[in-house]
């Protein structure tokens, strides 16, 4: 048996960062591909580590790009590889899954399960997690509800809950409550109203001087062009993991559009806006995550969760474990 682990985002690699150090830890064998898209926000040393990096050939459309380079580089399938691990939602991660499909390997997804049940909304990652759910021969889920939404689907494959590994990175860090407002801001879906996500958030800044709002800004084009909005902001340059989870464990609250700081602000006790018109992690929400589906009712809803904005219980994405829990269900069907 030999693992071909593919990450190709930031948050790809470090999510399955913990397996590759529990498979290190055990002398499991894999290879590592890295499908190319945060060549800007990985460290270096990340990306002139791995196996295999995939050239993709832009075409008009980057999604058909990515699905068809990851088609056309037979090279990245050696005859050595039985199984294929992927992670999350990409479109890369289901051209993976598709390639190693026709190639009749198994695939190994963590983080399966999510689902908001609408295939335009996050668009195009709710079609590739449930697309990838038909394709997967072990689904590693982070909660109970993410196993009953493939029951639900009567998807094929073995199904695991083991948590979410993003809070095995996180255990060694303590807590604690300043007035740091932290900002991330960069789906797809938001393009086209960020200039008004970025209005309403200056203008929280402008009116609560007593809190610090941060943003490391992210690079793409879209989400930079309106950075001179976010002038009661401070702006810094994306940050290295480790210095931005030292930041969110000293923040009053995290005001975000991302999916996985869902699960690393209900980890260290914080509450988080989502600016978002659906979440595929609803069980943190009312507890942990406060949606907000439009930038006119941001003003609103940061004011109740700044009054109160210590949340009650603990986080409902795991306990911190879950690589070795990965490890235990992988050498079990060894």
């Amino acid at each position: 048996m030999k693992f071909l682990i593919a990450f190709g985002t930031r948050p790809e690699w470090i999510k399955l960062k913990p397996v590759m150090d529990m498979f290190k830890k055990n002398n499991l064998s894999f290879k590592t591909l890295f499908s190319g898209q945060h060549v800007d926000l990985l460290p270096s040393e990340v990306i002139n580590s791995v196996n295999y990096k995939l050239k993709i050939v832009d075409g008009e459309n980057r999604l058909d790009s990515i699905v068809g380079s990851v088609m056309n580089s037979s090279e990245i399938w050696d005859k050595d590889i039985t199984h294929v691990m992927i992670q999350g939602d990409t479109t890369s991660a289901f051209a993976i899954a598709l390639a190693a499909f026709h190639r009749k390997l198994k695939v190994v997804h963590l983080e399966a399960g999510l689902r908001t049940n609408n295939v335009w909304d996050p668009y195009p990652e709710e079609f590739n997690r449930q697309a990838i759910a038909r394709l997967t021969d072990l689904h590693l889920c982070p909660t109970e509800l993410s196993k009953q939404n493939l029951i639900k689907e009567n998807v094929t494959g073995k199904i695991e809950v083991v948590g979410n590994t993003v809070l095995d990175n996180l255990k060694t860090l303590k807590t604690k409550f300043t007035n740091k407002v932290v900002v991330t801001m960069h789906r797809r879906e938001n393009h086209h109203i960020i200039d008004e996500w970025f209005t309403e958030i200056n203008k929280l800044a402008l009116n609560n001087p007593q809190l610090e709002f941060i943003i490391p800004l992210h690079p793409n084009p879209n989400v930079q062009k309106y950075k001179h909005l976010l002038n009661n902001i401070k702006i810094t340059e994306p940050m290295e993991y480790n210095e931005f989870i030292s930041l969110l464990s000293k923040a009053r609250l995290v005001i975000t559009d991302s999916g996985g700081l869902q699960e690393e602000t209900s980890f260290f006790g914080k509450k988080c806006i989502v600016c978002r018109k659906t979440t595929e992690r609803c069980e943190g929400v009312g507890t942990f995550s406060f949606m907000c589906h439009e930038p006119k009712d941001l003003k609103s809803i940061f004011n109740q969760v700044n009054a109160k904005h210590v949340p009650i219980g603990t986080s409902p994405y795991g306990d911190g474990n879950a690589a070795k829990k990965i490890f235990d269900v992988i050498k079990n069907e060894i």
